[in-house]
Formats: C-alpha cells, sequence, structure tokens
C-alpha cells in the first residue's frame, strides 16, 4: 500500500492505495464520492470522467497514484455549497438533458471542460466533443441543446418526430 494524497473538490484528501487502484475506485470508494460512474472500465463510456489539473480524464484510465499532488475536481464539486447548481448543471434539467442519469456525471464534466476550451462550441462541435461519451437513453439531442444553453447560445428546436 501506498499514500496518495491530493485536493479533490477543493478538500486535501489522503488514503493508501495499492499501486492498481484507479483513480474511480479512489474517489468512490475510497471517499465516498460516488457520482463518478464507472459503466465500462475500458475508456468507451465517459460515465467516469473528472478533471485532472483543469484537464478532462476517464478515471477508470488512470491511477490513483498518478494524480498524487493533483487537484481534482468531480460531479459533487460543481454545484455551490449550498446545492445551487451550475449552469450546466441546470441547462441539463431545463432542457432534460438526462433520463436515466448514469451518464449525465460524466457528460457534465465533458460539458465543462469543452466550454472551458470553447465558450460558444456550434452543434457539430459538440457532438464530436462528446464523442467519448455514451448515452443510452437520450440520443444525445436535448444534452447538445442543454450544452448550447449553458454555453448563452440560441437553442435549437427539438425535431419534430
Amino acid at each position: 500500500m501506498t499514500e496518495v494524497s491530493m485536493v479533490v473538490n477543493g478538500r486535501k484528501v489522503s488514503g493508501n492505495v495499492e499501486g492498481r487502484t484507479l483513480l474511480s475506485a479512489f474517489l468512490r470508494e475510497n471517499l465516498g464520492l460516488t457520482g463518478t460512474h464507472v459503466g465500462c472500465d475500458t475508456s468507451q463510456c465517459g460515465a467516469c470522467v473528472v478533471h485532472v489539473d483543469g484537464a478532462a480524464v476517464k478515471s477508470c484510465t488512470m491511477f490513483a497514484l498518478d494524480a498524487e499532488g493533483a487537484d481534482v475536481a468531480t460531479i459533487e464539486g460543481q454545484a455551490a455549497p449550498d446545492g445551487t447548481l451550475n449552469v450546466i448543471q441546470q441547462a441539463f434539467q431545463d432542457y432534460h438533458g438526462l433520463q436515466c442519469g448514469f451518464c449525465t456525471p460524466g457528460m457534465v464534466m465533458s460539458a465543462a471542460a469543452l466550454l472551458k476550451e470553447n465558450p460558444k462550441p456550434s452543434e457539430a462541435e459538440i457532438r464530436d466533443y462528446l464523442e467519448g461519451n455514451i448515452c443510452r437513453c437520450t440520443g444525445y439531442h436535448n444534452i447538445v441543446r442543454a450544452i448550447m444553453a449553458a454555453s448563452g447560445q440560441d437553442v435549437p428546436a427539438v425535431a419534430a418526430e
């Protein structure tokens, strides 16, 4: 076992881990931050996206020890301390960008990284950026609309079915 320390959602944390412990497991099992979902363990679904030193990372592909000294942000750290949702979370709620909610934490964290890089992405840029995140429920239309709304842009109308 090796001790690992990092700052998670603004709070200094540490714990003992095996060398093979993934960051997703450390967050979920050692810290109780279960909003970081694990859907595949193969870096395919994006449900485990967190930010490490400001970059979006699939936490199921990173060892906890590789995050030594890093600043890690999870979905639990996105809302204000009083529980008020951030602009992206609120847009996901307002534009029905979730259904079962399993992919939502990774989608929100990916959206935050996208909007940091590109504050006014086009619909095509959003869809391209989210290529590494899988949603099995929504068909992505409302997720894209939510991200456009969070960026302050006009939101495309829902296509007639």
